[in-house]
């Protein structure tokens, strides 16, 4: 069966970003859903490369110095579909959530008409899952990777250019319970170096120029990468934060935040809360209390204790208040979290 991370966070309490105006912030990690979420029998993927290779007089333009108008150059995008298909299949397996995620090594293209895509037949998904056995497949339908180099200037005898790089590929799913519905995902980026165009030359390693055949190996693995948090849960960083107030109940609980004892901490904000009618004072112990029940992975309580410090604050500060902006942005922030922990508990069973 799946191998599910249990829905929690994870505080970084060594990435302590600092303090000002009694506010300490730090980062922690959130568990994040799958953008597309399969369904929960499908355990093991095959990765496929379904293009044709990109010929090499095809995506690619160079500027020179004085012109104003671009050249067409050539570059060699050979294994590039296959840095692409095998990063994936590589960072979906590290995400640890499928059984298996295998790399089909194999090409299914033989022709050559790049431009068209030849989604994969019903045929054709059943053989690939029957060799690798398979729950469901992602292919790699299309993928179009272009190269503009830019020559901006001599120097020392070199070439001082700009190079931008875009790739657009398109991803698709294909399940035999689908019944004609095939998932598809498009991806679209761009990198951008500057540099000398000079190789092999230490002296200059650190301000070389990347070749074409370097950028589309880049733009390959970076796609790769974006992708896998489309098929899979993942972990990404957030920024929070605590009020910090001249108390000893809130001292008391801003000490046991350092070794993560939410619970002591909660027992001391809470006691606060209660003891105080000042009502920023009120309003910031219930933020307090909101990131303590988040770091519980109580979403419910945090949601709760965030709506009752934006109430405050939207009752005792001027509109434009930090204070009742931030409180907002957390609420809003704790609400999508509700949603996305009902999406993850969904793609658990």
């Amino acid at each position: 069966m799946k191998k599910i991370i249990p829905f929690l966070i994870v505080m970084a309490i060594s990435l302590l970003l600092g303090s000002c105006a009694g506010i300490k912030y730090l980062t922690v990690e959130t568990r994040e859903p799958a953008q597309v979420a399969l369904p929960s029998r499908v355990f093991s993927l095959a990765i496929v490369n379904n293009v044709v290779q990109q010929p090499d007089d095809i995506g690619h333009e160079t500027q020179l110095i004085g012109r104003s108008t671009q050249e067409r150059s050539k570059a060699s995008s050979d294994s590039i579909a296959i840095y692409y298909t095998e990063a994936l299949a590589q960072f979906l397996n590290e995400e640890d959530y499928f059984q298996n995620v295998l790399f089909y090594p194999e090409p299914l293209r033989s022709d050559d008409n790049f431009f068209q895509e030849r989604p994969l037949t019903p045929e054709k998904m059943n053989a690939i899952r029957n060799k690798t056995g398979a729950d469901a497949i992602i292919s790699l339908d299309k993928l179009i990777i272009q190269t503009e180099k830019k020559d901006q200037f001599r120097q020392q005898g070199y070439t001082y250019s700009q190079m931008i790089g875009r790739i657009n590929s398109i991803l698709r799913v294909y399940l035999p319970t689908m019944e004609g519905k095939i998932p598809a995902v498009q991806y679209t980026d761009s990198m951008r170096w500057e540099g000398l165009d000079i190789q092999n030359i230490p002296a200059y390693a650190d301000i070389t120029l990347p070749t074409r055949e370097e950028v589309m190996k880049q733009l390959a693995v970076r796609a790769a990468e974006k992708m896998t948090y489309v098929f899979a849960p993942h972990w990404e960083k957030q920024d929070r934060w605590y009020y910090s107030l001249p108390n000893a109940l809130m001292r008391e609980g801003e000490s046991f935040v350092k070794s993560a004892n939410w619970a002591a901490a909660i027992e001391k904000w809470e006691a606060f809360y209660n003891s105080r009618s000042n009502k920023t004072e009120k309003a910031k112990a219930a933020n307090n209390l909101a990131f303590a029940w988040e770091m519980m992975d109580d979403m419910k309580q945090a949601l709760e204790w965030a709506n009752i410090s934006f109430q405050i604050f939207d009752q005792s500060s001027a509109p434009n208040s930090l204070d009742r902006r931030r409180a907002l942005l957390y609420k809003k922030e704790l609400e999508r979290r509700v949603n996305t922990s009902n999406k993850l508990n969904m793609e658990s069973f």
